[in-house]
């Protein structure tokens, strides 16, 4: 969950613009739009929606794993986060 005020609303404007996706793909199904269309649809859909969920999975690190976090220790791992990170993101698209 997004904590902090920018991440809150960063994820609240994601979330509009997969609403607005989802309606017009549901809007596009109705009238019988042609196959093609309708997967880059849902292929922006699915991205959105993955983008999403690389940037909560990454606020959730952040938050458990990072500098900052309950009980964190500094170590030889502190810069592997970002690079786990970046990562996640590329599966995640």
């Amino acid at each position: 969950m997004p904590h902090s005020p920018d991440d809150k609303r960063r994820a609240l404007t994601r979330l509009r613009r997969i609403r607005g996706q989802a309606e017009a793909l549901e809007r596009a199904v109705e009238v019988g739009t042609d196959c093609r269309p309708l997967l880059q649809q849902i292929a922006a859909l699915r991205g959105a929606v993955g983008g999403l969920m690389a940037e909560v999975l990454e606020s959730h690190l952040r938050e458990t794993f990072g500098p900052g976090s309950p009980g964190h220790q500094p170590g030889p791992f502190d810069g592997e986060l970002d690079e786990i990170t970046t990562i996640l993101r590329t599966y995640l698209k």
